[in-house]
């Protein structure tokens, strides 16, 4: 990680003495101009900052009304947090199994584990390939979209009700400590999310 950021450390250095100097360490004006980056680097109209991946999973899900007695289906192989934040809002994680080529949610498997208590869906879009979006899509369901590991990446961002991002050291797009993005398409979530 350290070759990836070395060449930006001047930049980053007066970047940190500006934050220092200013004492806007919280919901200040660089997160402002992070969001509305993000959201034209993205496409959208609206993203969040928020403290992690996970907890951006879990805003979602509560602004979804998403709780106890609720199911919400999940890729069988991704990071624990999925199901962790799928777990911490009272609803249970559906695990389903994955397409063998992408690694991704597979929508057949998906459509056999629906029923009346399924709520939504979260594909994973794992190493940065995104899920099958399109079929997961047709089953009628809103997808929330665990693109932690994807900022960037095709199509991410297009199809679900909000796409959530991590920004762990180890991503794509990572920060010096950690971070998340909620990346909305739908702006009653974003609202409450944002609230």
């Amino acid at each position: 990680v350290k070759s990836q950021y070395a060449p930006l450390i001047p930049d980053l250095k007066r970047a940190f003495e500006d934050v220092l100097d200013s004492g806007a360490f919280i919901l200040g004006p660089n997160v402002k101009a992070f969001e509305r980056e993000a959201a034209q680097y993205l496409g959208v109209t609206d993203t969040i900052g928020v403290a992690n991946g996970t907890d951006a999973i879990v805003l979602v899900l509560d602004a979804l009304g998403i709780g106890a007695g609720d199911e919400v289906i999940c890729p069988a192989f991704t990071f624990y947090a999925t199901a962790e934040a799928i777990a911490r809002v009272g609803a249970t994680p559906v695990f389903a199994d994955l397409d063998p080529v992408t690694l991704n949610l597979d929508p057949a498997d998906v459509e056999r584990r629906i029923t009346e208590s399924t709520k939504t869906i979260v594909p994973v879009h794992l190493f940065g390939r995104p899920a099958a979006l399109e079929g997961l899509a047709a089953l009628g369901l809103p997808l929330l979209e665990d693109a932690a590991q994807a900022f960037g990446a095709p199509g991410i961002a297009t199809t679900g009700v909000c796409s959530t991002f991590s920004f762990f050291p180890t991503k794509n797009l990572f920060a010096l400590g950690d971070g998340g993005l909620v990346a909305c398409l739908d702006d009653a979530v974003a609202e409450t999310v944002r609230r």
